[in-house]
């Protein structure tokens, strides 16, 4: 229910808004007899009215009705999260509601933002009773985080030390339960996590470009094991705006995406064609997007950031230029987020923005093995070219009769088909790490390190496939990464293992499901400097549980590591930053059980009104739509920027 307090008749106005009825058109039509149209030419000017002006003759909020196990419902009391009402003006506007209401029902204020949050807490509990975000969230018992339907066998374990002992593996058409599903997971056609979780977690990253429906369903270890469903065919369903996931039993047997095979023609997904001309070490300063071919697109995406954040982009205005109906475009928020005059004209904007990027976030320096590397370095071993001539021979008959996609179909030897590819990915993975690098590429490397990351005490060692970051197939986590690397012996062992990781059971499983073959593959290798970090995280620069929204960008947080975020070890701090009006609230303490302090808030903010920068520069079109995935790591008053690449939504 929404409610209207005019201060200047001195009455509340409680509104059903069942039908969705927003304030503003209620203010127009209801109390001031103002035309739709009237109101939509001036609704910057109106909601600035509203929301911000100290003096304003409107006081706007939502009530809503909440459930608890002990002391029955309670009501909470919320403005918008754009609101700047005062402590004082939050104080009264509560008290005249609560004097409205049946005193026997509890009502609690619920800060909007972080802002008011730092205002209630000055106020005594006993006067204005709370209730934070993080509180609600955490008591959710449905989060959608990608919608969508399937039909398969539910997989039900009720932890993962169980999955792990199961000695039946998990194939494409399973559905599976789990209090928190890990990240290595093969392919399957549905995902039920039965704690809370981040939709940024590798694993709920890979779901999405599976487009399977994901959801968190609290009690569904219970509601299943109730209905007898563990095992059974059922039908699963995810609404984004559902109340609850959909679980009914169905008739055994399979169709359409959900069925145990490998992609149709139709569905496998594209790859560029890695270029093996010879190519030299390269520092990530002198790539650009159109180098993914030679050295990852991971790489790629790496070096057009950090010439972005040095010269700047054309393009960085353009997620603001874009017109959101009434409004012709968004430029004036972003003058105020940039704390300059709303009719600054965009060269000024442009310059305030690289200001901005020049003052607070950084690439870290790194070199790039290119695609060439390893394979001079996979030619110089005979052993290592029979091993991959072996695998590639498997996984070509397994694709010929649908084996590949880790069903149990026996070999005449009474091997499976995944079982003989997964020896041989191991076999590879062995020859990989144990093949002595040949003299002229270790020395290349050498040198390469000597020159361009001297007076770094340790490099980070990561991935850069062209396999990856790619539409249906992101490959989050897919790949290895290896830190705290320092010595030339620890960097060529780093580099093996992540040139092994390509070859890994799982990857080369789940790109042959996609239909991506395996000599269409390779791995480029970022060594950087490691960077010290107080606090790491994850963003994408949109709400990928509201795809409508396109106020907010989505933050995951760990006071410890960027690791901790994205492999889903213990639930991450959860932010949503409003990068129009400014702002930002917690949805979810994850498990620290601690917020952050309020100069690191700060910093979070405004790198979230840097992404929607790097948004514009990456965007595929000029509709700018198209979020970015930055990994992100604090220390001191900047950020490091480790990696950007396409966020790929359900909708």
């Amino acid at each position: 229910m929404k409610v209207v307090f005019d201060r200047e008749e001195s009455v509340l106005h409680f509104i059903d808004s069942a039908d969705g009825t927003l304030h503003v058109r209620y203010i127009a039509g209801q109390i001031l007899g103002l035309p739709l149209d009237e109101l939509a030419r001036g609704l910057d000017a109106f909601n600035d009215d509203v929301y911000r002006n100290p003096e304003r003759r409107f006081y706007l909020g939502t009530l809503a009705r909440h459930g608890r196990e002990a002391g029955g419902d309670f009501l909470s009391l919320e403005t918008v999260d754009v609101d700047t009402m005062s402590q004082d003006m939050l104080r009264f506007f509560y008290h005249r509601v609560r004097a409205h209401i049946d005193p026997a029902v509890p009502l609690v204020l619920k800060p909007a933002n972080h802002r008011q949050e730092g205002y209630i807490a000055r106020i005594p509990e006993a006067e204005i009773p709370r209730v934070l975000s993080h509180e609600l969230y955490s008591t959710a018992a449905f989060v959608p985080l990608a919608a969508g339907e399937a039909r398969g066998r539910l997989r039900v374990f009720r932890s993962e030390e169980e999955y792990r002992a199961d000695p039946e593996p998990l194939e494409w058409q399973d559905i599976v339960v789990m209090p928190r599903v890990p990240e290595d997971i093969p392919r399957v056609s549905g995902i039920i996590h039965a704690e809370h979780t981040t939709p940024l977690s590798h694993i709920n990253v890979m779901a999405t470009g599976w487009r399977i429906p994901n959801a968190v369903g609290i009690g569904a270890l219970d509601r299943i094991e109730r209905a007898g469903l563990a095992g059974r065919w059922v039908r699963y369903r995810v609404d984004a705006d559902g109340e609850d996931l959909v679980l009914e039993a169905a008739e055994p047997g399979t169709g359409g995406r959900e069925s145990t095979r490998p992609a149709t023609p139709d569905e496998r997904v594209a790859v560029e064609l890695p270029d093996l001309a010879p190519t030299p070490i390269t520092p990530l300063s002198e790539l650009r997007t159109g180098d993914g071919a030679r050295f990852g697109t991971k790489a790629a995406g790496l070096g057009e950031l950090t010439h972005l954040l040095e010269h700047g982009s054309p393009r960085w205005l353009g997620f603001y230029r874009v017109p959101r109906p009434p409004r012709e475009n968004l430029l004036r928020y972003l003058a105020r987020q940039l704390d300059l005059p709303e009719d600054a004209d965009e060269t000024e904007l442009g310059s305030a923005a690289q200001r901005l990027v020049k003052e607070h976030v950084q690439v870290p320096r790194g070199i790039v093995l290119p695609f060439s590397l390893q394979q001079r370095f996979l030619d110089s071993s005979p052993r290592l070219r029979d091993a991959l001539a072996r695998l590639d021979r498997t996984l070509r008959d397994g694709s010929a009769d649908g084996a590949a996609d880790g069903s149990a179909d026996a070999t005449a030897d009474g091997t499976s088909e995944a079982d003989r590819i997964r020896e041989h990915c191991l076999d590879v993975q062995r020859l990989v790490r144990t093949t002595p690098v040949p003299a002229p590429v270790r020395t290349e490397i050498e040198r390469a390190v000597d020159r361009h990351l001297y007076g770094s005490p340790a490099q980070v060692v990561r991935s850069s496939s062209n396999a990856e970051d790619l539409p249906g197939f992101s490959a989050a986590g897919l790949y290895e990464s290896v830190a705290d690397v320092s010595g030339t012996e620890a960097v060529l062992d780093a580099v093996r293992e992540v040139w092994a990781s390509l070859f890994s059971p799982r990857a080369v499983l789940l790109r042959s499901q996609a239909g991506i073959p395996l000599e269409h593959c390779r791995m480029g290798v970022i060594v950087q400097e490691q960077v010290g970090a107080t606090v790491g995280g994850v963003l994408v620069s949109c709400n990928p549980l509201s795809p409508q929204d396109f106020r907010n960008v989505y933050l995951n947080i760990s006071p410890r590591s960027v690791t901790d975020v994205v492999t889903g070890r213990g639930a991450p701090i959860q932010y949503l930053c409003n990068t129009l009006e400014g702002g930002s609230r917690t949805v979810s303490l994850g498990t620290t059980g601690t917020d952050l302090d309020a100069g690191t808030k700060e910093l979070l903010r405004r790198l979230a009104l840097i992404s929607r920068l790097v948004q514009a520069h990456f965007a595929p079109d000029e509709t700018y739509g198209a979020p970015v995935d930055i990994e992100w790591a604090i220390a001191g008053d900047r950020v490091d920027l480790l990696q950007v690449r396409p966020f790929r939504t359900t909708g």
